[in-house]
C-alpha cells in the first residue's frame, strides 16, 4: 500500500515537472517568435529545442531553473542563422542571435 502511494507520488511529480516544462517552451516559443517579428527575420521550423537546463539564482536570490533552447532562422531565405533563449523560471531572460546579413533591396 505505502509502495503503491510512494510510486503514485512520484509519477505525479514527474507529470507536473513535464507539464510546467510544456508550457515554458511554450512561453521560450511565443518570446522568440515576437523578437523575430520585431527585428524582421523568419522563425525557421517553428520550433525552439530545450539545450540545458541548470539551477541559477534570479534577481532576488531565489534558486530557478534556467533553461535553454535554441532556434534557427533566417533574414534573407537563403541562409540559416542560430539563436539561442534563456529562459529563468516563467521569464525570457535574454535571446541572442548570431550576426546576420540582411536584405538591403528595401
Amino acid at each position: 500500500m505505502l509502495d503503491d502511494l510512494i510510486l503514485i507520488a512520484l509519477l505525479l511529480g514527474v507529470y507536473l515537472y513535464w507539464f510546467s516544462g510544456q508550457q515554458i517552451k511554450e512561453i521560450a516559443f511565443n518570446a522568440v517568435r515576437a523578437h523575430c517579428l520585431n527585428l524582421d527575420v523568419q522563425m525557421l521550423d517553428e520550433y525552439v529545442a530545450l539545450n540545458s537546463i541548470r539551477l541559477r539564482r534570479d534577481q532576488t536570490g531565489k534558486i530557478r531553473l534556467q533553461r535553454t533552447f535554441l532556434f534557427e532562422f533566417s533574414s534573407t531565405g537563403n541562409e540559416r542563422y542560430n539563436g539561442v533563449c534563456i529562459m529563468l523560471g516563467r521569464r525570457a531572460e535574454s535571446i541572442q542571435m548570431e550576426p546576420y546579413r540582411f536584405d538591403e533591396a528595401l
